[in-house]
């Protein structure tokens, strides 16, 4: 097996790692970052809320794109994207900068991890793609709950700017494996002129009304707000038709008649239940620790370095496990495998 292929998956996964620290770090060490560029309250709550609509929009649309561009460059151009807008924020002239930046973040992370997934199942043969799967979790619960001792580490130790100066070592890191590590394929640029632009327009505005209605409601105070009541009636006018739209485009961004798949349904549902659940153990505590008791991210990170060490214990055991053949012989008979 030629394992030139593996660094440039270890490349994506580093270039995953970063993103999701451009959410998590950041998010914990908001306070500090607020204080130190002179934000008030909501208008900081905007950096977060700005992030995730971007990010939303950037998972959805990059696998097309990365079928068009090709994982190689596509790749590379979010591992730019990412460390570009995260190295410029530190150095903002005002708050609107600031806004445009984060846009630009999230729009990058989105991107990235669903190449994470794509790259795992190009490079990794068969006999080894669970444990690669097991990797690719390692994104999504691992490097969350390790967020708090790496923004302890920037806050209280070092300083403020590399919660977002942290990207530029990682991303270049990132970007070599993948420009000299991943195979290029060949670029098809003809499937722009079927490209979804209703779906795209409906996605942006549906899926941004909604979490930003979601993410700024309870400062808002929900319903009584006028903005909270407009985002809703465009959310739930603009998402029907996106799904309306994507379900008869003939070149979607979203292929959601996969979802008749019964095991592809399945494990997008169990997929999404686990992120939940996982993110609640590392989250719920550390917020509950700064926001009501008032702790310090020096202060409460071991609480979710810990639940990060047993993280990485127990995904590698749990493929381990997966890979026995009675449980696979299991799967099938039940209907999952």
């Amino acid at each position: 097996m030629d394992i030139k292929p593996l660094f440039g998956l270890g490349g994506v996964l580093i270039a995953a790692v970063a993103s999701e620290f451009n959410d998590q770090v950041t998010s914990i060490a908001l306070v500090d970052v607020r204080g130190a560029l002179g934000i008030s309250h909501d208008s900081g709550s905007w950096i977060e809320s700005l992030y995730v609509s971007a990010e939303i929009v950037g998972m959805a649309i990059s696998p097309w794109l990365l079928m068009t561009f090709t994982l190689r460059r596509w790749t590379l151009f979010a591992i730019t994207l990412c460390g570009a807008s995260s190295v410029l924020i530190p150095f903002s002239p005002n708050i609107e900068a600031i806004y445009a930046l984060r846009l630009l973040q999230g729009l990058a992370g989105g991107m990235i991890i669903p190449l994470l997934m794509t790259t795992a199942f190009r490079v990794l043969t068969p006999s080894i793609r669970l444990y690669g799967l097991a990797v690719y979790a390692l994104t999504a619960t691992f490097t969350p709950a390790l967020a708090a001792t790496v923004a302890a580490l920037w806050t209280d130790v070092v300083d403020w700017r590399f919660v977002f100066l942290q990207a530029v070592p990682l991303c270049s890191l990132a970007a070599v494996l993948v420009w000299y590590c991943l195979h290029q394929d060949q670029p098809r640029y003809e499937r722009f002129r079927m490209l979804d632009w209703r779906g795209l327009l409906l996605l942006v505005i549906g899926t941004g009304a909604l979490s930003t209605m979601l993410y700024q409601g309870d400062r808002l105070d929900w319903f009584n707000s006028r903005p909270i009541c407009v985002m809703a009636l465009v959310s739930a006018v603009a998402i029907p038709l996106l799904l309306i739209n994507e379900w008869f485009h003939p070149l979607p961004l979203l292929k959601l008649q996969m979802l008749g798949r019964r095991n592809f349904a399945y494990g997008t549902l169990a997929l999404f239940t686990f992120l939940i659940i996982s993110q609640s153990g590392s989250t719920v505590p550390l917020r509950y620790l700064q926001e009501v008791q008032g702790y310090r991210p020096l202060q409460s990170n071991l609480i979710t370095l810990e639940i990060a060490a047993l993280q990485l214990l127990m995904l590698p055991a749990m493929a381990l496990l997966l890979d026995y053949r009675r449980i696979r012989a299991l799967s099938r008979w039940s209907g999952w495998g």
